[in-house]
């Protein structure tokens, strides 16, 4: 029978002061999401009258039914916005992989101007109005693309991106370009496997962007069927407080439209699928984070 190992007492000592501050902390995360749950389910007078509790003290579906009213243009809304999650993600991260991996080619000569070029644009911006024209004489006012195509380039992922490579040897290239291999090649067989860590940094920060992308659809887009999730429940948020705001001239009864309530209703419909995506990229994610940072 095996005896059980005696943990070292820096180790007791560790978990018995480090443990509690570590869950304490993990529930100060936790709690803002509890209470956007719980306040979803709350009444509008409730609210007004008591604020947003973690148990609602009159459990209703209100919000949700105000949300839903319309349940094709929610579905049509959401398919929109996994459209151009998955699409822009994808091609975001290739080009983003592509363009750190050349910029830290040490064959590549003109890779310090080219950086520069690239990182000038994290601190001075052409503006607004000149950005507009050129999407809209690209042809991309009323297009699925108007959504996708202005945000496919981060100068930020690309300085991830060019860290991690940085930490791959570069004996491997050489190698595969004497065995023959061509640079396509070498980056699609060689680095891309490598950079899982990476790939999956740049992927989720990509995604999060397109999923809560609402600004590019206010601009660019005027038909409803192409309304991304974010700008549709914005509009409806918008609506709402109108219809308040003539029921308050008109004397009427306004705790009938949930204000308040359908807010946090909204944050649950859009974060829901972002929250059950996180932790099977969680490890990458960090290890992404963490590698290449520590490069001396």
């Amino acid at each position: 029978m095996k005896k059980n190992r005696k943990l070292p007492k820096d180790e007791i000592l560790f978990r018995v002061i480090g443990y509690p501050p570590l869950f304490l902390f993990a529930l100060i995360c936790v709690l803002p999401f509890i209470l956007v749950i719980g306040s979803s389910f709350a009444s509008e007078k409730e609210i007004m009258v008591h604020g947003y509790s973690l148990i609602p003290r009159q459990f209703t579906l209100e919000s949700y039914k105000t949300i839903f009213q319309n349940p094709e243009s929610i579905l049509r809304a959401y398919g929109v916005t996994i459209f151009i999650t998955i699409v822009g993600t994808v091609v975001s991260t290739f080009i983003c992989m592509m363009t750190g991996y050349v910029l830290m080619r040490k064959d590549f000569r003109w890779r310090n101007r080219f950086s520069f070029y690239f990182f000038f644009t994290t601190l001075f911006s052409g503006g607004m109005m000149p950005w507009y024209m050129v999407c809209v004489n690209l042809g991309l006012k009323d297009s699925i693309l108007a959504l996708i195509v202005p945000s496919l380039v981060s100068v930020w992922n690309i300085i991830l991106v060019k860290g991690f490579v940085g930490g791959i040897p570069y004996e491997i290239t050489e190698s595969a370009k004497i065995d023959g291999a061509g640079d396509f090649q070498i980056f699609v067989r060689l680095i891309w496997p490598l950079s899982t860590p990476v790939i999956a940094t740049i992927g989720l920060f990509t995604a999060l962007g397109f999923w809560n992308s609402w600004y590019n659809t206010m601009l660019f887009i005027n038909d409803s069927n192409l309304y991304s999730l974010q700008y549709l429940l914005y509009k409806l948020i918008n609506d709402a407080q109108a219809l308040k705001q003539i029921a308050a001239e008109s004397n009427e009864i306004i705790e009938t439209v949930p204000i308040e309530s359908m807010k946090m209703a909204l944050t649950v419909v859009v974060t829901g699928p972002i929250l059950l995506l996180y932790p099977f990229v969680q490890r990458y994610f960090i290890k992404g984070l963490t590698l290449g940072a520590v490069k001396g």
